[in-house]
């Protein structure tokens, strides 16, 4: 006997819930997923960024420190070189005071050649230095080349009108004061001035600047030259055998005023020279040199 199985067909799938996602979900969740990344380096890439920035602000700090402190050891080197300076300074300050003090006797001892002269010295008062005092000293200092500047500035001017020095090199012949007459016989007179040797035609140069106030024949002088210089003082130059310059004019130490000749009283060929002051007559060694 057979047996027949009848088998049903039913349904053994269990009832579970189905996830259905659109496209345009899916897509959008791409998005999102894409835009937290891109933050997320971004963020990075900007920590790092600041990070190295602040390394190098850092080493910009560490490195100004030390601009600082060398600047601060140099300021300190600096004020110890001013100081240096100073200490210098102060030390020529006195040193050029004392050098003034050497000038102030030496220009001493000039007003006394220039009073054995007869001329008038130039007076100054001794400046106190404030030698204690650095800025009294330097300030005195000042004050002293001034005054000095200024002295010696007229006593240039002094020099050059002052007669003085040979208005030509040669041996004396004749002095100042008396001796005999060559024209008498050998009786004493008094002579005037120095006669210098030269031979007809030799320069002769005016001592001091001045102005001519004559020029021209002059009785025993012969051919003759009067110059007037300061401090009332005239240098007379005869028996000249020619003369180079005229009334009024101005000349300067070292001009050739005439030459040497033997015109007027004479017994040969000299220089017949004096120096007069207030009109009269002073032996002219003494306006030869300083010494």
């Amino acid at each position: 006997m057979s047996r027949r199985f009848l088998f049903k067909k039913t349904n053994t799938t269990p009832n579970t819930a189905t996830i259905q996602l659109k496209a345009s979900s899916f897509k959008r969740l791409k998005i999102t997923v894409a835009l937290a990344a891109f933050t997320i380096i971004a963020l990075l890439f900007v920590l790092t960024g600041l990070n190295r920035r602040n390394q190098e602000q850092a080493s910009e700090r560490a490195e100004l420190q030390a601009q600082i402190s060398s600047l601060h050891q140099q300021l300190g080197q600096d004020e110890d070189s001013i100081e240096v300076i100073n200490t210098r300074q102060q030390g020529s300050d006195v040193e050029a005071l004392n050098y003034i003090e050497s000038i102030e006797q030496k220009l001493q001892k000039i007003n006394n050649y220039l009073s054995k002269r007869g001329l008038h010295g130039f007076s100054f008062k001794r400046i106190k230095t404030g030698a204690g005092n650095p800025t009294e000293a330097r300030a005195a200092g000042e004050r002293i080349y001034s005054s000095y500047d200024n002295y010696l500035t007229k006593l240039v001017k002094n020099v050059a009108y002052m007669p003085m020095g040979y208005p030509r090199i040669s041996a004396f012949t004749s002095f100042f004061g008396y001796r005999g007459n060559p024209f008498d016989g050998g009786e004493s007179e008094f002579h005037p001035g120095v006669d210098f040797r030269g031979k007809a035609g030799d320069p002769v140069k005016c001592t001091a600047n001045g102005t001519v106030e004559f020029a021209g024949r002059a009785g025993g002088y012969g051919n003759c030259v009067r110059i007037r210089h300061i401090n009332h003082l005239e240098t007379v130059y005869g028996h000249l055998s020619r003369i180079s310059v005229r009334v009024g004019q101005r000349v300067n130490v070292g001009d050739v005023i005439g030459k040497v000749g033997s015109t007027g009283r004479s017994t040969g060929p000299h220089l017949h020279y004096e120096v007069r002051r207030n009109g009269k007559p002073v032996n002219p060694v003494q306006y030869l040199s300083l010494n």
